[in-house]
């Protein structure tokens, strides 16, 4: 738990960025469209990352690329911090943009893979939380060294993330277990036994779990051997985008489900909300730095307090309900907040109750993406099959991070474009949409072993099938948690 703390704290640079681009602009005299650039293109570099980490994590294994992620976060916190013009920030951004593409990934994939069935949403919800504790720490940077020289200040809220990645590197290599279902598909069963009884409830289930890894990846569940041969096409991965591009109506299902996970988690204007918080309020009416600071970070108060709901509910309420009540809950939200940024955009007095309410739907908003469609990303990994998973998340991220490329880099063309308002409106349309494409096409995996949940898909159109999925093989966990 405490190195997946480490982990995701060593992304704090997404949420220093939010505030440091108001001194990177006053310092390096930066357009608007060049802080647009700044904010969003570390996600564009990120996909890069994203698309090497599911095929490095299959032939290296889930643990050291781990350590791989925390060493370009280390370099680019270096190289930010001492960049001196605008060029040599953006190469600082590229590497850790790579970095953050890694650890996506590797978050989600192994928390998957680690966990026993009864808290798999509860530990695999856990990178979303732990991510939002370093924007939250980047906010708190951003207010701390804000006093600070305007060359100086910037420096340190960017660099001061090389701290993290430090100790990340150590602790995963000298504790961190490797993933039991990696361990399977290298053939080491002795390691991945001793991996499961360390991970599971009870010894009885670390040995189901055991015997399901083992059928996943064709070994007979008689075999007791610690080590066997593996297939090079399962142990490095290879012939995964075969599979892909020639699906199963199972496959076809989980991959259109995943993605959409990815896409609306995005499009749906989150990250504008957190890159950009201090113009939003500056907008709403608010124009002393340092209550723009407080009031970013209040978002950050609020986006970690909501996904300790969400870690809590994922394994009681279920994945389904909660990704629903998310995207309808931002909808609302959005619609909101774009009604109040118009009035006070169109109005010529100042009104303190909009100012509050924009500040309220601000975090409103946040609040109902940390409770579902946010920690879902991350959940999502649990879909694929275990042949699947590293490079299927891998698709995921890449989209994810296109997608939050996208809305960062656009966002000030946009409002600009069609006012700050609209922009909202257009947001909450979106959330609208991710709304019926879920309730159609998302069934619940709580509760299911992961070698089971690809029987849940096939028909794109189950919910208003008479069968909705073959609930048959639901395993003894699920129905110990019912009892």
């Amino acid at each position: 738990m405490f190195l997946f703390f480490l982990f995701q704290v060593s992304m704090i640079d997404i949420g220093v960025m939010s505030g440091a681009t108001i001194y990177i602009q006053e310092d390096f005299k930066l357009s608007d469209v060049q802080v647009e650039i700044l904010v969003g293109i570390v996600s564009f570099y990120a996909t890069f990352g994203s698309a090497a980490a599911g095929r490095t994590s299959d032939m290296f294994g889930r643990r050291y690329t781990m350590a791989l992620s925390a060493a370009f976060f280390f370099l680019g916190a270096i190289l930010m911090g001492f960049a001196p013009n605008y060029g040599l920030l953006m190469a600082g951004r590229f590497v850790a943009g790579i970095g953050i593409g890694y650890s996506s990934l590797i978050a989600s994939v192994y928390t998957t893979e680690v966990s026993p069935a009864s808290a798999r949403g509860f530990l695999s919800s856990f990178p979303e939380l732990f991510l939002n504790v370093g924007i939250l720490l980047g906010y708190v940077s951003n207010y701390a060294f804000s006093s600070l020289p305007l060359q100086l200040g910037w420096r340190f809220m960017l660099g001061i993330g090389f701290v993290p990645s430090v100790f990340l590197a150590v602790l995963v290599i000298l504790v961190m277990p490797e993933s039991p279902r990696w361990l399977v598909m290298q053939g080491r069963l002795g390691e991945a036994k001793q991996v499961l009884i360390r991970t599971s409830d009870s010894i009885e289930e670390s040995f189901q779990r055991l015997d399901d890894i083992k059928a996943a990846v064709g070994i007979s569940a008689s075999c007791i051997d610690d080590v066997v041969d593996i297939p090079k096409q399962i142990s490095h991965g290879s012939g995964v985008w075969k599979e892909f591009l020639y699906p199963t109506p199972a496959i076809r299902h989980i991959l259109i489900t995943a993605i959409g996970v990815h896409v609306f988690q995005e499009a749906t204007g989150a990250n504008a909300a957190v890159l950009y918080s201090p113009r939003i309020f500056e907008k709403a009416g608010i124009s002393s730095s340092d209550q723009k600071l407080l009031a970013t970070v209040a978002v950050g108060v609020v986006k970690t307090a909501f996904i300790l709901v969400a870690t809590v509910l994922f394994d009681r309420v279920g994945r389904r309900p909660l990704i629903l009540m998310s995207l309808g809950g931002m909808a609302a939200s959005l619609i909101t907040l774009g009604v109040g940024l118009t009035i006070i955009e169109r109005s010529q007095e100042e009104s303190t109750w909009l100012v509050g309410l924009c500040v309220a739907m601000v975090l409103t908003d946040v609040a109902f993406f940390s409770m579902g469609i946010g920690p879902m990303c991350y959940v999502s990994s649990e879909l694929f099959p275990l042949r699947l998973r590293a490079q299927g998340m891998s698709l995921g991220m890449v989209v994810n991070n296109v997608m939050s490329g996208t809305v960062s880099i656009t966002f000030l063309s946009l409002y600009n474009a069609i006012t700050i308002g609209g922009a909202f409106f257009l947001y909450a349309g979106i959330a609208i949409v991710g709304w019926v494409f879920f309730y159609v096409l998302f069934p619940e995996t709580r509760g299911h072993n992961l070698e089971h949940v690809e029987k849940l898909f096939g028909n794109l159109l189950w919910k208003f099938s008479p069968k909705k999925y073959d609930d048959s093989f639901v395993d003894d966990v699920e129905t110990t948690q019912n009892a």
